[in-house]
């Protein structure tokens, strides 16, 4: 049996990850990776279905338990690809859809390097502004980090395999789901 595929979703905050992957999966098959994080939960969020919710302290005794693929620390937080579910799938022949933070997409690619990267952007930096504020689940201080934090995000795209504008969803959901189906045929 062809082994899956490992695919990473990456971006700055606000340009729609989430959104482009949740349409993608209504019409395909793959594997969406549930990451875990010492964040609070947004309105709405639902514990093993959007993330694993842990506190400081669960989550430091699953790295000492080595139950992540990658982890990192972004805005505060702690953010992390738990890995035995990641493993179970990709060896039954599923493609596993990772959405996580570039620092993590680096980490990924060095222990797997087969790995496709794909990196998100909004069609400007003033629309990620508009969606984060939108969102109304961040202080201002934590807007303004996230903001910082995109334009040192965009530096990384030469080390991705491709780029997706998120400017329509569907327009951007037909991309990812090229990029899916060819990956899926290289030899």
């Amino acid at each position: 049996m062809k082994k899956g595929k490992l695919f990473v979703i990456s971006g700055p905050s606000g340009v729609g990850k989430d959104t482009i992957v949740n349409e993608y999966l209504k019409e395909n098959d793959a594997h969406l990776s549930v990451s875990a994080t010492t964040r609070n939960p947004r309105e709405g969020e639902i514990h093993g279905i959007h993330y694993y919710f842990y506190t400081n302290e669960e989550f430091e005794d699953r790295i000492k338990k080595d139950d992540f693929l990658e982890y990192a620390t972004y805005n505060n937080c702690y953010y992390g690809t738990p890995k035995s579910k990641i493993e179970e799938k990709l060896n039954e022949g599923i493609n596993v859809i990772l959405v996580i933070e570039v620092q993590g997409a680096k980490i990924v690619k060095e222990k797997l390097p087969e790995t496709v990267l794909i990196f998100v952007l909004a069609p400007s930096m003033e629309e990620v502004k508009k969606r984060i504020i939108a969102r109304g689940s961040e202080t201002k201080e934590q807007i303004i980090t996230r903001f910082k934090t995109a334009y040192q995000e965009i530096n990384e795209i030469p080390k991705y395999n491709y780029v997706v504008i998120n400017d329509i969803v569907s327009s951007a959901v037909k991309k990812i789901e090229s990029i899916l189906i060819s990956e899926k045929c290289r030899v």
